[in-house]
């Protein structure tokens, strides 16, 4: 399978739609909606539960069950209190990044629409030039024009509203994809291109294949957390991404050497089942597909940790996607990880036999 037969007209379509949309974490419903419509001709059957995990299913009738996961919540805001004069302050709705919101522009999610506001900030003439404030919670606040905390109500926002950014899918010299939530929803387009090209190479797995799209990983791997218990499966490959440690003010000595364009980076951790883990880079290295390691201590900080932990212990391996600029609204990724990644997973699955324990102990 050739690089170049990956991505094709139809899936950019599909990616660059299903960023755009606004999923933030606990409304990922319409999102997911865009991906199970996009999943459809390739899978045999959905499965969804009560917080909006959605699950595309080949075989649902074998009894040995593999996951491919990924989660499909982006970071975002809630309005926490409105002043007298207008004004909102926020609270966060996972690792939201308040050093990056003054001047943004903003989209606030109400019962009668978006509304549109903008992070406001102090001029920089106006600001003491002795000791400048940083951006913090306490202090970034969204104006939406309005003079009165009437005239904001009278708008449909209240406490609770959650606020998204709404920038936008865009490439950058040819092969980098930018744009806010590629974390993680480049994850669940990935596992998705997996179920296609299965699919479309008339591939019989010899076990059920659970194309696991998980809610609310932002705040604790909750999504993940229930769909495991209600999938039991055998074997979990989770997606995720991680950092690209080579661009400006980070410690690779801390956070380890990965790089867009090297590949998909396979993780050493306890949750890792390491036989798993070994199948992967076998198949990395027969199939020659480039990659990178990198370690984690006591957790990947992924769904990984959920899978692996749940049902009295599930084979887990993570392979993630290397991102620049991670909880920003311009994550970037290269186009050939994303192509490298999903090549990966395809080919991981078909090393993978029906009833493989893994076991340690044979």
């Amino acid at each position: 399978m050739s690089i170049k037969s990956i991505l094709n007209n139809h899936s950019m379509a599909f990616l660059e739609s299903y960023l755009n949309n606004a999923s933030p974490t606990g409304y990922e419903s319409s999102g997911q909606q865009l991906w199970m419509d996009y999943l459809k001709p390739y899978v045999d059957t959905f499965i969804t539960d009560t917080y909006g995990t959605a699950v595309g299913i080949i075989n649902p009738d074998a009894p040995f069950k593999v996951v491919i996961e990924g989660h499909a919540d982006e970071i975002s805001w809630y309005v926490n209190y409105i002043t007298e004069d207008g004004l909102i302050y926020v609270i966060r709705n996972g690792g939201s990044d308040h050093q990056i919101a003054p001047s943004k522009r903003v989209n606030i999610h109400t019962k009668n629409g978006i509304v549109k506001g903008v992070f406001g900030w102090p001029a920089i003439h106006t600001r003491n030039r002795d000791k400048e404030e940083n951006p913090k919670i306490s202090n970034i606040f969204i104006d939406l024009g309005c003079e009165t905390k009437e005239q904001v109500e009278k708008l449909g926002v209240h406490v609770g509203c959650v606020i998204t950014y709404p920038d936008e899918f865009m490439v950058l010299n040819d092969n980098k994809f930018v744009c806010r939530a590629i974390d993680n929803r480049m994850g669940g387009f990935m596992i998705a291109e997996v179920a296609r090209l299965l699919h479309e190479n008339k591939v019989k797995l010899p076990f059920g294949l659970y194309i696991t799209n998980a809610v609310q990983e932002e705040v604790g791997l909750r999504g993940a957390e229930m769909i495991t218990q209600t999938i039991k499966p055998n074997v979990a490959i989770i997606t995720d991404v991680c950092h690209d440690s080579t661009t400006p003010m980070i410690d690779k000595k801390i956070e380890g050497e990965t790089k867009i364009g090297s590949g998909p980076v396979i993780t050493y951790a306890p949750a890792v089942q390491n036989n798993l883990r070994d199948l992967i880079v076998s198949t990395a290295e027969e199939k020659k597909i480039p990659f990178q390691r990198l370690a984690s201590s006591r957790v990947t900080g992924t769904d990984t940790d959920a899978f692996a932990y749940s049902n009295g212990g599930v084979a887990s391996a993570l392979i993630s996607l290397p991102l620049r600029y991670m909880h920003t609204t311009v994550e970037m990724v290269h186009k050939e990880d994303v192509e490298n990644v999903i090549r990966l997973i395809y080919e991981s699955l078909l090393k993978i036999e029906n009833n493989e324990t893994f076991s340690y102990f044979k």
